[in-house]
């Protein structure tokens, strides 16, 4: 086999491959809950990757000059499709970054235009070579860039589902990123780097298969630790591994004939793809954490660190609302669970419906209080495992489980959230990504997290009933102000209403008509705003000037037809807010004329007391009887 035989044969790969991975997303709607602009461009990228590969290996085995020159076209508008698909997705994670994802999308699209523009000019001079070869390392490096950026800013939620497509589209960038750089410094490519260029892209169509399938949204002593234990397993393996593939290219290279290095190439670029995978995957990871717990430790657990990191997720200070993923989280990293959900029972409700959730179904079920499954949790505290229930539900006596429950697929263990006695609430945890075998040691660990996790629930369940017992107490304190300052404007308008009636055509009753109604509607405005703003007035404390204040009091009893009457006192000011002191005044007078007769007296004084103000409201009026 040569040189053009492997390359028809990549390119070959790349053109069949992409194509029916872009009828698998049609026919299959994996990313039809993607915007349709997301959408489009991820088809495009798939489409004209496919169409890079046609022409690419139509014109290495015909050897038409036409589809050689356009198979550079291609590469370049697939390049600017994987652009755009990228640059979408960073929007929807970083909304701030809006002026920089700008500047980043004018200048890929001009990096596409311009290595457009310089491939279709055809045949041409070093020159126009070299800044051929510039702009075609511009391209992977930009993506590279891009890809850095959309995995780094992605939440700990998503980096799951974008895994294999940043890991597919960043080994074939920086394949072409070496394959250009080569090339841009000894002003030729390396014929065996270029020939399996097409093998190599065939390898990001499993990665992006993989994100596919994941969701139709994917879019102080010195001692061994198990960390240090763990991450020391992981390099010995990864030393066998690399020294296997040393081994393996050492042989293709001398053995391996005309297409020895051209392999040993491919096998490179394959092996280092794995080892990445083997590194960054979680499911191995967690395979590698089982394998070194069981052989290397009688315990399977540190419970000093398990118990640190769970204690600090759930007291980790975020909104009181992101309690229960925390508490699913705490609880499905325990045993490398992949999500679960949360069901809760909220005040005096009596039934349990799912509050959160975390890598999981949301199921709009509500389990009752009463039910089998609750009141088996609540006597027994058990952790239920649903794959043994299935296979042996006489294990578990009497107990029968809601056909919702039963169908989650995913679904492994119900763990129960016991405070005291009273079930909280259930949390529901996915399998794990790597299968584990429950005894007692796990069991007993999720019975005793789950117990912490339902103290920190009902702990901020209390302190949501306090907070909104104080809310209702502050109403009802700022309700006693609203009623008087009703009262009193009430009391305002009955009496204008009253003296309407034979003094309607005084032009002297008609002006201070006026101004009693204006009057009463901006105490009605100040009301309304105190309302909207809560119990403080709008304002801060400042001086007030009690004379003020009192003069305004006579003139209110004076519109009443009554006398305040003001024994004389030097100026006297203090500091407060001016209208809620007023009001506070204006009640006392106004209760002391209410319980005064007319030919009574009614009076204010105000004095010195102790370094304060002393203000006196006195009336000579019959008072309360013992009987009231």
């Amino acid at each position: 086999m040569d040189f053009g035989d492997i390359t028809a044969l990549g390119y070959g790969t790349v053109a069949l491959g992409h194509l029916a991975f872009a009828i698998y997303l049609r026919a299959s709607g994996r990313g039809a809950n993607a915007s349709g602009k997301l959408a489009w461009m991820l088809h495009g990228a798939v489409l004209a990757t496919a169409a890079w590969g046609a022409l690419s290996a139509a014109g290495s085995l015909t050897g038409i000059d036409t589809l050689r020159r356009l198979a550079p076209l291609a590469d370049v508008g697939r390049y600017a499709f994987w652009f755009a698909f990228l640059l979408r997705l960073l929007p929807e994670r970083r909304p701030e970054a809006a002026g920089g994802l700008r500047w980043a999308a004018m200048g890929g699209a001009g990096l596409a235009a311009a290595a457009f523009a310089l491939h279709a000019l055809g045949p041409a001079g070093p020159a126009t070579q070299q800044l051929r070869l510039i702009l075609s390392l511009a391209l992977p490096v930009f993506g590279l860039l891009l890809v850095e950026q959309l995995f780094r800013n992605l939440g700990e939620d998503s980096r799951w589902n974008a895994k294999p497509l940043c890991l597919g589209l960043a080994c074939i960038f920086a394949f072409d990123v070496y394959l250009f750089s080569e090339a841009l410094l000894f002003s030729r490519f390396d014929a065996d780097a270029l020939s399996v260029r097409g093998l190599v892209h065939s390898l990001v169509l499993p990665f992006l298969l993989i994100a596919s399938r994941r969701g139709n949204d994917w879019i102080n002593r010195i001692h061994v630790s198990r960390a240090a234990a763990f991450y020391s397993a992981t390099l010995v393996l990864a030393g066998l591994y690399l020294l296997f593939m040393a081994g393996v290219g050492y042989y293709v290279r001398y053995f391996g004939g005309t297409w020895g290095r051209a392999l040993q190439l491919s096998l490179l670029v394959a092996g280092m793809a794995f080892l990445v995978v083997l590194v960054l995957s979680g499911s191995m990871r967690s395979r590698l954490r089982v394998f070194v717990g069981k052989h290397f430790y009688s315990y399977r657990y540190d419970y000093r660190e398990e118990w640190l990191r769970f204690t600090a997720l759930l007291s980790a200070q975020h909104a009181p609302e992101e309690m229960g993923c925390r508490v699913i989280r705490g609880l499905a990293e325990l045993l490398e669970c992949k999500g679960g959900g949360l069901w809760i029972r909220v005040g005096s409700d009596e039934v349990y419906t799912q509050s959160a959730t975390w890598n999981f179904h949301r199921i709009e079920a509500a389990e009752g209080a009463q039910s089998s499954l609750c009141r088996f949790l609540q006597s027994n505290g058990w952790v239920i495992d649903l794959d043994e229930f299935r296979s042996s539900p006489r294990r578990y006596g009497e107990l029968a489980l809601p056909t919702w429950l039963l169908g989650v697929h995913n679904a492994w263990l119900v763990v129960p959230l016991l405070a005291g006695d009273d079930l909280l609430g259930f949390v529901v945890l996915a399998h794990p990504l790597a299968p584990q075998k429950l005894n007692w040691e796990v069991l007993d660990l999720l019975k005793t997290a789950g117990r912490q996790a339902a103290g920190h629930l009902a702990q901020m369940q209390a302190t949501e009933a306090l907070l909104d017992a104080r809310k209702f107490e502050a109403f009802n304190r700022m309700s006693a102000f609203v009623v008087h300052d009703l009262k009193n404007i009430v009391a305002q308008l009955s009496l204008m209403l009253k003296n309407a009636e034979r003094l309607h055509d005084n032009k002297e009753f008609q002006q201070d008509m006026l101004l009693t109604v204006e009057s009463s509607l901006e105490k009605m405005r100040r009301l309304m705003l105190q309302l909207r703003e809560g119990a403080q007035p709008p304002g801060g404390s400042r001086g007030v000037e009690l004379t003020a204040v009192v003069s305004r009091l006579v003139a209110h009893a004076k519109s009443q037809g009554r006398e305040l009457q003001v024994q004389p006192s030097e100026r006297l000011a203090t500091r407060g807010h001016e209208e809620r002191l007023e009001r506070v005044l204006g009640h006392l007078v106004q209760n002391a004329l209410d319980a005064t007769p007319t030919a009574g007296h009614v009076w204010i004084k105000t004095s010195r007391f102790s370094g304060q103000i002393k203000v006196e409201v006195g009336d000579n009026g019959v008072g309360m009887s013992d009987e009231f």
